[in-house]
């Protein structure tokens, strides 16, 4: 894979993972559980083929268990607030409010890991603090635009959480053995929430959940892990800044979601902050070389 073939697959990634929400919604007749249930099914079904294509060797779990199942429970924690913010705020709504990850990222490994707060995450968590307020027409917990923004919000903040659990131990099992495993404990913890209500769903509804955890899940993940052979990470992180503007692209299209021009206004200025900080901190590394090389 070249530079170019590797950044095309990021933006495939990016609009798969973007599409997350609109599947969801798509999927009217069943409960965030069992999309949650089933896409963690496909997901393990479409990593464990990755894994068998790519021939990847598989390394022992030891010492790995702990931090995958607490991986697996706040993945599921974060997918199930997700959907639900969906099915109550609409696709734009769950959609931003998810972004605002970086920023409790910022906050939560400054006090996790006792790290100082840099100007450029400081901005950061400003910019995106203003453009939630502006993604949020009115603050009334009993309006659906509300609540929704709140269940979001809530979806950050969980894969915050499990951000910096696989960042302690990065780099000790790969990121698409991580991936499946966590999914399996995805599918465990939901199996006894989703299946009393399984068989109620359509199978047009079984389709768009197999996309989901097929696409949006596996295959995108599978693209990004293999970018990052080829591609910085600070640049992909730039380029998955885009995903909240595919999915509320699609959810306008298909959904006729129209989001407000204060919506807008809101969306681009969490965008522009994620992508002013990742950029920011990759430039970081380089000038604190040049000083030390002083």
């Amino acid at each position: 894979m070249n530079h170019r073939t590797a950044l095309g697959a990021l933006h495939i990634g990016a609009l798969f993972f973007g599409l997350t929400g609109v599947f969801g919604k798509l999927a009217a007749s069943a409960s965030p559980s069992i999309i949650v249930f089933g896409r963690a099914a496909f997901a393990v079904l479409a990593l464990g083929l990755f894994i068998a294509l790519a021939r990847q060797r598989w390394q022992p779990l030891h010492g790995h268990v702990r931090r995958l199942l607490l991986g697996g429970v706040l993945l599921a924690g974060h997918w199930v607030s997700f959907f639900i913010a969906v099915k109550v705020g609409g696709v734009a709504i769950a959609t931003l409010g998810f972004a605002s990850f970086p920023a409790f990222t910022v906050i939560l490994e400054g006090a996790l890991f006792r790290e100082r707060i840099r100007r450029n995450e400081a901005l950061l968590v400003l910019l995106v603090s203003i453009g939630l307020v502006l993604v949020t027409p009115e603050f009334d917990l009993a309006s659906q635009a509300t609540g929704g923004l709140l269940w979001a919000l809530l979806s950050g903040l969980l894969f915050s959480l499990l951000s910096l659990t696989n960042r302690a131990g990065s780099g000790r099992l790969p990121a698409v053995q991580a991936a499946l495993w966590q999914n399996l404990v995805v599918g465990l913890c939901l199996l006894p929430f989703a299946a009393p209500g399984i068989e109620a769903v359509t199978p047009l509804d079984w389709l768009w959940i197999a996309l989901l955890g097929v696409f949006c899940t596996g295959v995108a993940h599978s693209l990004f892990v293999a970018a990052l052979a080829v591609i910085k990470a600070r640049t992909a992180a730039v380029v998955f800044g885009m995903e909240p503007v595919y999915g509320i692209a699609v959810a306008w299209a298909v959904f006729a979601e129209t989001p407000t021009l204060s919506m807008l206004a809101g969306g681009a200025l969490i965008i522009f902050a994620i992508v002013l900080s990742s950029r920011m901190a990759g430039n970081e590394p380089a000038r604190q070389h040049a000083a030390e090389g002083a």
